[in-house]
């Protein structure tokens, strides 16, 4: 017998936990100019990013690349939370090295 992937309770659907690929910490640059970084999950039609913070100043003197590496002195990060964001508006995810980013 086959694992349903999700399970409806009260109408509200829930996804088995180990049905969702967790892509770490990336930064994810959206349309109309926002650029985030958190962890990354997609689902569907959807990007997560949990413990998502806004980069609102990169801080950086050779572009947003230079990120990849963490934070400069110069960043600027806001605490959003977690957002939900339709995958039509995702520009690009950017691969960083996961122990240079500590977002809690």
């Amino acid at each position: 017998m086959s694992k349903p992937k999700t399970i409806k309770i009260d109408d509200v659907e829930y996804v088995r936990k180990d049905a969702i690929k967790d892509d770490g910490i990336k930064i994810a640059v959206l349309d109309r100019g926002f650029v985030y970084i958190g962890y990354v999950t997609i689902e569907g039609d959807f990007l997560y990013l949990h413990h998502a913070k806004n980069i609102r100043v990169w801080g950086t003197t050779k572009g947003i690349g230079e990120l990849v590496s963490g934070p400069t002195k110069d960043t600027k990060l806001d605490s959003v939370g977690n957002i939900t964001v339709p995958i039509r508006a995702l520009i690009s995810l950017i691969d960083v090295e996961q122990s240079k980013w500590n977002l809690f």
